[in-house]
């Protein structure tokens, strides 16, 4: 029976990173993939990187965000593995008189806090992304902002892990763990050549939207919901979008009617079958594809497009860069990702069982948080004390025992 200090399952950017993470502190680390190496959402994501900087109080957002953007950084520039980073910055459109006095306010509130953001008249923006509508009533500019292809990035992660020692497994699905009387974990899983099994001492749940059925087979509920995001491209073609592109449009349309409950998480951009918002977020790939996605629908584990969600997309996109008109849709793909019913990251001690731990709930920026989110994760392993940064996403305050 293969034996590890520490078994990871999940390979995507989260647990990828967290095996390189705790393979440089030099522990044994065996990661269990059910598919291939970006394969599921961290491979099929737009490839955003989120962040307006970290603030004079950095908090769990920034650590996440900027610490993160610096982890992409040192992977390409550093190390020489070929992410298509760049720090592009993002435009974020404004449509109505109402949001630009959301976002008026929201700047002024988060530049008093030492972020970074402006807001820019239509002519400011299309002096930097020529393609933007001038007849919006204006943008907001977050400089920090970056992208990267998400299947090169969590295989580059992947990649980095084993070269630090880890074990990299895929086509393992894991079917049953349990453990033994000295708290070690004994992990099963079936696999094309037969069943595996594998032990450890210690075992980090990292398998994103998959967390809740897989928290299941040890008895216990791990509150992370499936959320179906959608996406579509054009054609390739000459360089025509410059920094990821986004709108103010959901986040003014959460501020007011956002919550949680007991059965859906929050900033979602339906309720069933009911449109709450339209969410934007989309950019140019260094292949030439213009790519955009949006939408947060709970569908189970359902990958299908759905064409009404995907054309409200494209009419949002073509209301900030109205050249998109011209431009037909060539393919579509859907992903899901994992979002905690109280909107919140899950990282940290599962306190149900020994030697237990979780990095999940990351929901729709999972791509551009799990590295940081990872690394937190295995100084915490590695020292035995939690970073205080990581107090709110404590899963002590939302894992229990299934009932």
């Amino acid at each position: 029976m293969p034996e590890a200090d520490i078994i990871i399952i999940g390979g995507g950017i989260a647990g990828a990173s967290t095996a390189m993470y705790l393979s440089q502190l030099g522990h044994r680390v065996t990661v269990l993939e059910r598919g291939e190496i970006a394969g599921e959402a961290s491979g099929v994501n737009a490839g955003g990187l989120g962040g307006i900087g970290w603030g004079a109080v950095p908090d769990l957002q920034a650590y996440l965000t900027m610490g993160s953007l610096e982890e992409f950084k040192t992977l390409q520039l550093d190390h020489g593995y070929d992410l298509e980073f760049r720090q592009s910055g993002t435009l974020q459109s404004i449509h109505t008189p109402q949001q630009y006095e959301y976002a008026r306010d929201r700047m002024l509130r988060l530049t008093s806090q030492g972020y970074a953001l402006e807001l820019l008249t239509p002519r400011e923006a299309m002096s930097i992304e020529p393609g933007a509508n001038p007849e919006l009533p204006g943008y907001l500019y977050l400089p920090l902002r970056g992208q990267a292809d998400p299947e090169k990035t969590t295989r580059a992660f992947a990649s980095a892990a084993a070269n630090a020692g880890a074990s990299i497994l895929t086509g393992q699905n894991v079917i049953a763990m349990g453990q033994t009387g000295n708290g070690s974990w004994h992990i099963r899983t079936s696999q094309l050549a037969g069943d595996g099994e594998f032990r450890a001492g210690t075992l980090v749940l990292a398998a994103g939207a998959w967390c809740r059925p897989v928290g299941e087979l040890m008895g216990i509920k791990i509150p992370i919901a499936p959320v179906r995001g959608q996406m579509w491209a054009t054609a390739s073609m000459a360089p025509q979008v410059f920094h990821t592109i986004g709108s103010v449009e959901s986040a003014y349309d959460w501020s007011s009617q956002n919550g949680p409950d007991s059965s859906a998480p929050p900033e979602l951009t339906h309720q069933g079958e009911t449109r709450l918002t339209r969410h934007l977020y989309g950019r140019q790939t260094k292949g030439g594809e213009i790519i955009f996605g949006g939408d947060r629908q709970l569908a189970d584990y359902d990958v299908n497009p759905e064409f009404d969600g995907i054309e409200v997309n494209r009419v949002h996109a073509m209301e900030v860069l109205p050249f998109l008109r011209d431009l037909p849709i060539q393919r579509t793909w859907a992903g899901t990702m994992p979002f905690s019913l109280d909107g919140k990251p899950i990282i940290g001690k599962i306190p149900l069982r020994d030697n237990l731990f979780i990095v999940g709930g990351l929901a729709s920026s999972g791509f551009g948080r799990g590295p940081m989110a990872g690394k937190l994760l295995a100084e915490y392993i590695q020292s035995g004390h939690r970073p205080s940064v990581l107090n709110e996403a404590d899963p002590a305050r939302c894992v229990s025992p299934a009932t």
